[in-house]
């Protein structure tokens, strides 16, 4: 039984353990080998202790397996479009995806902003990373690009944003 909840700071090990297992996963190829090779889940437990004060977080967890998947947000970040709201992070282990985890997660950070009085939110995602179909999938319309200079490479990133959460949580439902 997959179980949602909001993080604890005692969630941080678990969160970078995803973190770092995740980008390793799904970025191979699309960013430079060595940083995923630099990863540190010790490094990774530090930042996520400060993020968990700042931001809002919320896991998945599945009986023995602990924490399998995340995702935060906040108030957008520097951007000029309309909207209120971000999604920092949505991540699943690779052997849990495919089962709604991700989907439910999104809705519960779409809740989440709701509560902060944030009716509209946006992702930015890497233009390669094949998640920006599940954002699509999601109800996310594309509405803008920009390029970020990484780690020494310039990468092209994607936004995708729903313009209404309410509808977007019904959208995200079971």
């Amino acid at each position: 039984m997959i179980t949602l909840r909001t993080a604890r700071p005692q969630d941080a090990e678990a969160i970078a353990r995803v973190y770092v297992e995740t980008w390793r996963d799904t970025y191979a190829g699309l960013v430079p080998d060595r940083v995923l090779i630099g990863m540190s889940e010790r490094r990774q437990t530090v930042l996520w202790s400060y993020a968990l004060r700042d931001q809002q977080v919320m896991v998945a967890s599945a009986g023995e397996s602990g924490v399998i998947g995340f995702g935060s947000c906040g108030a957008a970040r520097g951007v000029d479009l309309p909207y209120q709201g971000e999604i920092f992070t949505l991540y699943v282990l690779p052997d849990f995806q495919g089962r709604g985890i991700g989907k439910r997660l999104l809705g519960a950070l779409f809740g989440m902003l709701l509560r902060r009085g944030m009716d509209s939110a946006l992702i930015w995602v890497l233009a390669d990373n094949p998640a920006r179909f599940f954002y699509h999938a999601m109800g996310g319309r594309w509405t803008a690009t920009r390029e970020e200079d990484l780690w020494g490479a310039a990468l092209p990133e994607q936004a995708y944003g729903w313009s209404d959460l309410r509808k977007a949580i019904a959208s995200t439902g079971p």
